[in-house]
């Protein structure tokens, strides 16, 4: 009937990391090599709250906060070669929305105070509600081998993150905003 609302489709979120794998991107605009999960260390891929909680200092109080966000599950890939430019993907998956975002937002402004650098929130060119950190020069106790850029967006019940180190920041940007590019467009908007 013309003039009444309707509802559209409602595209299916993935169950499980596996299903989330499928989500991801393969190859990134600047053609670097895909890194073999299992030759990372930690391992890339599928990521469950114990994993993801492991990483912090306090992981029994990290368990706590990513189950108030309402976390399920993440994945996380790698490109790059050698001790060189790497870029990487992270796509993490959450009850609601409203985790989704603030896990995104807490993100980004932690890791601006970890790096240091230019924080900008909704950069030109992303969506709405992104954010982009800029770091030109990288303190080496950081663990930046170089100009970088990473940025977080909310995307519904998806935060994804994207981070590049390159030869410059212009070069890391365009490669970060790429490979965001495409991975937001491979997921559900749920």
């Amino acid at each position: 009937m013309e003039g009444r609302a309707t509802a559209g489709p409602v595209e299916a979120v993935p169950d499980s990391p596996d299903q989330l794998e499928r989500l991801i991107v393969v190859t990134v605009p600047s053609g670097r090599p895909r890194l073999p999960d299992a030759d990372l260390q930690p391992p890339a891929g599928g990521k469950e709250v114990k994993d993801v909680a492991s990483y912090a200092h306090d992981p029994a109080r990290e368990r706590q906060v990513l189950e108030d966000y309402g976390y399920r599950f993440g994945w996380e890939r790698f490109w790059g070669s050698g001790p060189g430019p790497v870029t990487s993907v992270f796509v993490d998956q959450f009850h609601r929305r409203a985790g989704a975002g603030a896990y995104a937002e807490d993100l980004a402004r932690n890791e601006a105070d970890h790096y240091g650098g230019v924080l900008h929130e909704n950069p030109e060119g992303l969506p709405g509600g992104c954010r982009m950190l800029t770091v030109d020069d990288a303190e080496p106790a950081t663990g930046l081998s170089g100009p970088s850029a990473m940025a977080w967006c909310a995307h519904g019940v998806f935060s994804v993150g994207a981070s590049a180190v390159a030869d410059s920041v212009t070069a890391a940007e365009k490669e970060v905003r790429g490979v965001l590019a495409q991975q937001l467009g491979r997921l559900p908007r749920r």
